[in-house]
């Protein structure tokens, strides 16, 4: 009599853990929370430690939005507007070479020289290059949009967006940790840092320029 009562209330609530095992290493390795450190030290020179907290959480406030209208609303809001994924990867390639410049020729640094310790804004790198494109970048964006559409509906979304919260807060908390690594290093080893960064933030602005052109037939052949 009762016996047929059970069954169905085990099928009302389901964890797919496969998928979320998926979206979560996915969206580790593509915003990569662990490496974050010293860039950050490198685009906030001179910062006090409430300076360097206020921009860290403000980036990933304004990353995690902007992840979660993608999620939401997917390709819809690039179509919208009439912008596709691989142009969207070629902008983002070439405004990250131009912060990676100013790293490598220490303009971020020099500007700072003389300033006082009061808020400044004209300079913060929370949105740009921060939150977009290292923290929200063409990958992550693409990232969301397709893990959210292998299971359409409202459980992926709410499956994805969790796990992409959840690693915008260590990423948070990485960031946060960036002083003490630079009272470990030193003024010349940031310095030293700031310039490797710079050489590498420029590969990875090149390849997002590349793989944005390879999708329009644009990739040069093999020899």
């Amino acid at each position: 009599m009762g016996a047929g009562a059970w069954p169905p209330q085990q099928h009302m609530i389901t964890f797919d853990t496969a998928y979320m095992i998926t979206a979560f290493a996915t969206m580790v390795v593509i915003i990569d929370p662990f490496a974050i450190g010293p860039m950050f030290l490198a685009l906030t020179p001179g910062m006090t430690a409430r300076q360097r907290r206020r921009i860290a959480w403000r980036s990933v406030f304004i990353a995690g939005l902007l992840l979660l209208v993608f999620a939401a609303f997917g390709e819809a809001v690039l179509g919208f507007i009439g912008i596709s994924m691989p142009a969207f990867r070629v902008a983002g390639g070439i405004l990250l070479f131009l912060t990676a410049l100013d790293m490598l020729f220490d303009r971020r640094t020099k500007r700072r020289e003389g300033q006082a310790e009061a808020d400044d804004d004209h300079d913060d790198p929370s949105v740009f290059p921060l939150a977009i494109p290292l923290i929200a970048g063409p990958g992550s964006i693409a990232s969301v949009i397709l893990l959210t559409g292998e299971k359409p509906g409202i459980e992926g979304l709410v499956t994805v967006m969790t796990i992409t919260f959840g690693v915008l807060i260590i990423m948070g908390l990485t960031m946060q940790a960036s002083g003490y690594l630079e009272r470990v290093l030193g003024k010349v080893g940031i310095n030293v840092i700031t310039r490797l960064l710079g050489m590498l933030l420029a590969a990875l602005s090149v390849q997002f320029v590349l793989d944005g052109l390879s999708a329009f037939g644009f990739a040069p052949g093999p020899g």
